[in-house]
């Protein structure tokens, strides 16, 4: 449904916001909705990871591998934390277009010099070192609006006593989901069978060229007949054995060395393929009939033959 981002200087009280926000929502969600918040308390993220850099690499990866876990279209996740960091933001909202959720980002506006006063009072164990607050002050990225990765986003002084519950609400529940782009689209993984079926459907393109060949002179369009793989993950065993692939040839001789180094470009290219999820073409089919088909058309085209 939603990833609601809370920010803000350390001790600013984005706890109690989050928890106002929370609250509201859940009186207003319906059961099939769930509403939840993450924070470094529920994680057992101590204050005291903040004191040391390669501390607090480690408290924001368990926060990321939590927000991960439970992000999803029925939930609206609240973060609760400093996400101080603008490239974090990024990397939130990220998985959030990746996960087709709405997101929002609230600023938890306060002083620092208010901050350090209430971190002074604070007497629950949960008080930063002078050192480190000061430091996570000077080091804060305030949220903007202008950028993609903070819109929505919702500003709320710390002395606010009417913060925008509802206006928070309407957007995470009947915003714009933005569509996940390339960088942040799940790869389709190849299956464990696809260099088999690359390397079987392409040989026997090859030598049944030859053999047509050798046969009598070629040129135009024609059908192939090469024999399929025995069923496998790509086939049942209701499907043919038999494959037939279409293609046009030019009016001359074919010579073996050529098809070989045509068949060479195709296969590292989907070699490369078979990691990567796509080619410049776009999607890749890895059945038999795909592969023959794709194998047919990058023929043509290197033979000169227009369809």
């Amino acid at each position: 449904m939603a990833l609601i981002t809370i920010s803000g200087y350390p001790s600013s009280g984005k706890s109690i916001r989050a928890t106002q926000i929370y609250d509201f929502l859940s009186s207003v969600s319906g059961p099939q909705l769930k509403v939840k918040v993450i924070s470094d308390d529920d994680l057992a993220v101590d204050r005291a990871s903040y004191d040391d850099s390669l501390q607090e690499k480690i408290a924001r990866a368990t926060l990321f591998s939590a927000i991960t876990r439970h992000i999803a279209r029925d939930t609206i996740l609240i973060v609760d934390g400093m996400n101080y960091i603008k490239g974090f933001r990024y990397q939130l909202y990220c998985k959030a277009r990746e996960a087709g959720v709405r997101v929002a980002t609230v600023y938890v506006l306060a002083t620092s010099d208010q901050c350090r006063k209430w971190n002074d009072e604070r007497s629950d164990g949960k008080r930063y070192k002078p050192q480190t607050l000061d430091a996570l002050i000077q080091r804060f990225e305030e949220p903007s609006s202008m950028v993609r990765w903070d819109a929505p986003l919702f500003t709320i002084p710390w002395d606010d006593s009417t913060p925008p519950l509802e206006r928070i609400s309407d957007a995470v529940t009947t915003g714009i989901v933005k569509p996940p782009n390339v960088g942040t689209q799940i790869t389709p993984k190849a299956p464990t069978d696809a260099l088999r079926t690359l390397e079987h459907t392409t040989n026997a393109l090859v030598s049944s060229l030859m053999a047509a060949q050798a046969a009598g002179p070629l040129g135009g369009p024609m059908i192939l007949t090469i024999d399929a793989l025995e069923p496998s993950s790509n086939t049942s065993a209701n499907e043919s054995s038999v494959l037939r692939v279409r293609l046009i040839l030019p009016h001359r001789a074919l010579t073996l060395s050529e098809l070989q180094r045509l068949k060479r470009q195709f296969v590292a290219a989907r070699r490369k393929a078979v990691t990567l999820g796509s080619t410049e073409k776009g999607k890749v089919e890895w059945g038999e009939e795909g592969v023959g088909r794709a194998f047919a058309e990058f023929l043509e085209e290197g033979l000169g033959v227009a369809r």
